[in-house]
């Protein structure tokens, strides 16, 4: 079976396929990376709001405080011990299991394993609700889908080739990732602020680059429904991860926190 970002021959050299046919086709496959996307997301939400009714109680019955919100002993123990240490880095294994071992699922088992990350992710992120206020973490939400939503669109119809600023983007995430390690060391209130903002532009690029990306192999690559499929997992992955990020560095910007 062919591997499924392979390219076979391009669209216009030789396929039988109508324009009409391909734009159905594209449609399809387009709207199966976002329904992924979106059951993502919304699995992500289910699982931090739930860990945090758990997580979360009142002045009289809390055993621990963090912040500005009292802790449940269930909490305690996911926040105050080193288990906080293993719910924020498993993420990072299931990131490192698509990488190696994508081309080897089958698309059930992709979409499973993306959703299992969903999951696993949301269970990281409900620590934001700890640190910022329900109705602030809304607030951004929703800044957040509209972004998303209109750059999306943006990467979809714009006829100019985006992928250009890949790269740059790409090399801008790496910079992220060492400037978030040097403040925890550092504590600077400015570099954090610099790395947020920085943060919006990049994942606000990625977001309309691999929406052209996803385009593009779609239109450019030749795939059975098994391969198609896995494609399409990987492509709401993609988009999660621009989305996800997006949204933790708005948060950073725009969110009140708990006092």
């Amino acid at each position: 079976m062919q591997q499924p970002y392979q390219q076979k021959q391009a669209y216009g050299a030789g396929f039988a396929r109508s324009a009409v046919q391909v734009d159905q086709g594209l449609r399809t496959f387009m709207l199966g990376v976002y329904n992924n996307m979106i059951l993502g997301l919304a699995i992500s939400a289910v699982v931090a709001l739930g860990i945090n009714m758990l997580a979360v109680a009142d002045a009289s019955t809390g055993v621990a405080r963090m912040g500005g919100v009292y802790l449940t002993e269930f909490g305690r123990l996911l926040y105050g011990t080193p288990l906080m240490w293993v719910v924020a880095l498993a993420p990072l294994a299931f990131i490192f299991l698509f990488s190696f071992r994508m081309d080897r699922m089958t698309a059930a088992s992709a979409r499973t394993t993306f959703f299992v990350f969903a999951a696993v992710m949301g269970a990281s992120l409900s620590t934001l609700l700890i640190r910022y206020t329900g109705a602030s973490v809304v607030q951004v939400f929703f800044i957040t889908a509209a972004s998303f939503g209109a750059l999306s669109l943006w990467g979809y119809t714009t006829s100019r080739s985006l992928s250009g600023i890949g790269s740059f983007l790409i090399m801008g995430v790496v910079g992220l990732i060492i400037a978030s390690i040097v403040n925890i060391f550092l504590a600077s209130s400015a570099l954090q602020f610099a790395i947020s903002v920085i943060g919006v532009l990049i994942f606000a690029g990625l977001t309309a680059y691999d929406t052209q990306k996803l385009k593009e192999m779609y239109l450019y690559g030749n795939y059975d429904s098994e391969a198609a499929a896995k494609v399409s997992v990987f492509g709401a992955l993609t988009l999660y991860l621009d989305f996800i990020n997006m949204f933790q560095f708005l948060l950073a910007l725009f969110g009140s926190r708990n006092e």
